[in-house]
């Protein structure tokens, strides 16, 4: 079907395996996705598959005039391309307006990648950055506890690149990788995947199968 999906991050929550054991998931909606466009080679250079995600109660004058175009009686969020595997298994084709389920995509028990906008923490300083320890507040160095200290040496006589100082925390594309899909409901739109997942709650994250060793 689709190479990924995308979904809605809930609240983390404890769950029980069959066997007893206690994990911590991340719940998660997987509401289903309608197909806006179909592209291939010959009209547009590339294959891909368009879905519409999400709802808003305002459209753009574009995606307005795409939905009466195609005749869907959408209000959606954004768009999104996926690249459309080969799934012998896969009875329905997919065509502009047909629905796209989480169930078609991953399966319980798989792994996979998800990719999401980390939350932002503004201007932060190293210790809570980076972690860095605080200095010291004996011998005159009240006003110094959480400065970084030395950034480097006489040689080469500059900063080095790279180096880890205060500044921008969050808020960027963040990828967590070879996580389980503990378990789908299909009649609910719901999923739990083991671990946390980037972002805040209720926002959108993208989920592809992992090829990263178990």
């Amino acid at each position: 079907m689709l190479s990924g999906f995308i979904i809605k991050k809930g609240s983390m929550e404890k769950y029980f395996l069959d066997n007893g054991t206690q994990i911590t998931v991340t719940h998660c909606q997987a509401n289903p996705l309608t197909v806006t466009q179909v592209k291939t080679d010959e009209k547009d250079g590339y294959q891909s598959v368009q879905v519409a995600y999400g709802s808003r109660k305002r459209l753009d004058k574009p995606t307005l005039g795409k939905m009466k175009k195609l005749a869907l009686d959408l209000t959606p969020k954004g768009f999104l391309e996926f690249k459309a595997t080969a799934d012998a298994s896969t009875s329905a084709p997919i065509t502009v307006g047909s629905q796209v389920t989480i169930d078609t995509v991953v399966s319980e028990g798989d792994r996979v990648d998800v990719t999401g906008t980390s939350k932002g923490h503004g201007y932060s300083g190293v210790i809570k950055r980076y972690g860095f320890h605080r200095q010291p507040v004996s011998g005159g160095q009240s006003d110094r506890t959480r400065a970084p200290g030395a950034i480097g040496a006489q040689t080469p006589g500059k900063v080095v690149r790279g180096k880890k100082m205060p500044g921008h925390y969050g808020n960027v594309t963040h990828t967590v990788t070879n996580l389980r899909i503990v378990k789908i409901n299909k009649d609910a739109s719901e999923i739990l995947i083991s671990g946390s997942i980037p972002g805040s709650r209720n926002a959108w994250v993208i989920i592809k199968k992992s090829y990263h060793e178990n």
